[in-house]
């Protein structure tokens, strides 16, 4: 198969107010719509190659080594949320120990039913066990809870007029003051580094319906609270009950989705669903099954050692080995440069740890545009078994994309660029050898 390269559509922006972000889509519409090696370049035309470990991990922490350089790819100043690499400072640190304050928020007219804590464990612990995974262990997310019962706001809820709301817009700000007033004899704001709120679930419409659920991240115009901004926060509405019984074990997911904001990833769904990157992030889809996040990601989050991620920037033929994303240990990503805003990224997705319906295992290939903004297609999966329908039957799981990954003796061209990628092997264990050409 030889699917030829694609530019991501563009559409506008429907809320493009301030540097937060937030999803709102009918529900309907989207469903429809290093133990091996730490020698991730195992050969190249001019004999073996070593990658170079980044000298700090984090969000803002990405070395500018000689041997990363051509692949830190930028967006300009006029993208509020890039894929682009390192993050812009003022979003939360992604490794070691996060403290998120969680609290739980009713209203006069829309009283929270039953225990506060019980709209607590709807997200945790699975939460901190998701990025306990997806992290391998890099980031150590503790949520907290000064204030075990639910915090009542002063105004009905339907009195602050959050509908679509760009970030803190009257209602917004005006809901976190309430916030801020009704919780600061327990809460030491400044003790935390990014702030979950639990709306009651009945205040709002139904998560089919619209979803409301939201986060303001980096947000330097953000209210203030014991002298620190509240610029990292994600707000909670309703239940993400999809309607196929999987609540119980999928509802937390919408929580993950928006706390990755507050690192600093955009979305990668668009107006028209989850039709660029399908199911292989949380970023793109959080509702169904469970999934993971994207190596790409994963390495400007600080989860990714540099010893595992490969920069194919030079001409000639260089092979390297990946092991499935899900595993500790061993390469996961190699990122080929188009030019100073734009990479290829490949990595091998297989079932495991939070991936759980994968029904193609291979090596998924991508494009990584740092000039496109959240929501509006920065990242493009390639489909090397196009208009298929794909593999899954898994409810509320975009089903074309699910059988995109490259498989041994297949290859991806981009003529225009001189670039070829072929996968050239699968061992025992499941690693997956790919060759890189760049002429």
């Amino acid at each position: 198969m030889q699917p030829q390269p694609q530019s991501s559509r563009r559409i506008p922006d429907p809320d493009p107010a301030g540097i937060g972000t937030r999803r709102i889509r009918s529900r309907r519409t989207a469903a429809l719509a290093a133990v091996t090696a730490l020698t991730l370049a195992i050969s190249t035309s001019a004999g073996t190659a070593r990658l170079t470990a980044p000298s700090t991990a984090g969000p803002i922490g990405l070395a500018r080594t000689a041997a990363f350089s051509p692949c830190m790819i930028h967006g300009g100043p006029d993208v509020q949320m890039s894929e682009g690499v390192p993050t812009r400072h003022g979003y939360a640190r992604s490794t070691g120990t996060v403290h998120a304050l969680t609290l739980m928020v009713d209203f006069p007219d829309a009283p929270g039913p039953g225990s506060a804590m019980d709209r607590f464990h709807e997200f945790f612990p699975r939460t901190q066990d998701w990025f306990r995974t997806s992290s391998y262990g890099r980031l150590d997310y503790r949520a907290e809870t000064p204030v075990t019962g639910w915090l009542r706001m002063p105004k009905p809820f339907a009195s602050y007029g959050i509908e679509r709301g760009a970030p803190f817009d009257p209602g917004y700000r005006q809901l976190v003051q309430d916030l801020v007033a009704a919780a600061d004899p327990k809460v030491d704001f400044r003790s935390y580094d990014l702030l979950n709120v639990l709306i009651t679930p009945n205040a709002g419409p139904p998560a089919l319906d619209t979803v409301l659920s939201v986060t303001f991240a980096g947000n330097g115009d953000a209210p203030v609270a014991d002298g620190v901004p509240v610029s990292n926060a994600s707000f909670i509405y309703s239940r993400q009950d999809d309607g196929s019984g999987s609540f119980p074990h999928t509802g937390f997911r919408v929580l993950p989705h928006e706390n990755g904001h507050t690192f600093g990833l955009p979305d990668l769904y668009t107006q028209e669903g989850g039709g660029s990157v399908g199911h292989w992030s949380i970023m793109s889809e959080d509702w169904g099954a469970n999934n993971d996040m994207l190596g790409w990601d994963k390495w400007k989050l600080g989860w990714l050692d540099g010893s595992q991620v490969g920069c194919a920037a030079r001409r000639g033929s260089v092979e390297y080995s990946l092991t499935p994303l899900h595993r500790t240990g061993g390469g996961k990503l190699v990122i080929v440069p188009v030019d100073g805003h734009t990479a290829y990224a490949l990595e091998v997705r297989a079932q495991g740890g939070n991936d759980e319906v994968v029904c193609c295992p291979g090596v998924l290939i991508y494009k990584v545009d740092a000039t496109v903004d959240t929501g509006r297609g920065p990242v493009t999966v390639y489909d090397s078994h196009r208009d298929t329908g794909g593999c899954t039957r898994s409810p509320n799981v975009q089903a074309e994309l699910s059988d995109a990954p490259f498989t041994p003796g297949e290859t991806f061209k981009d003529p225009r660029h001189g670039i070829e990628v072929r996968v050239t092997g699968l061992d025992d264990d499941g690693d997956y050898r790919v060759r890189v050409t760049r002429s």
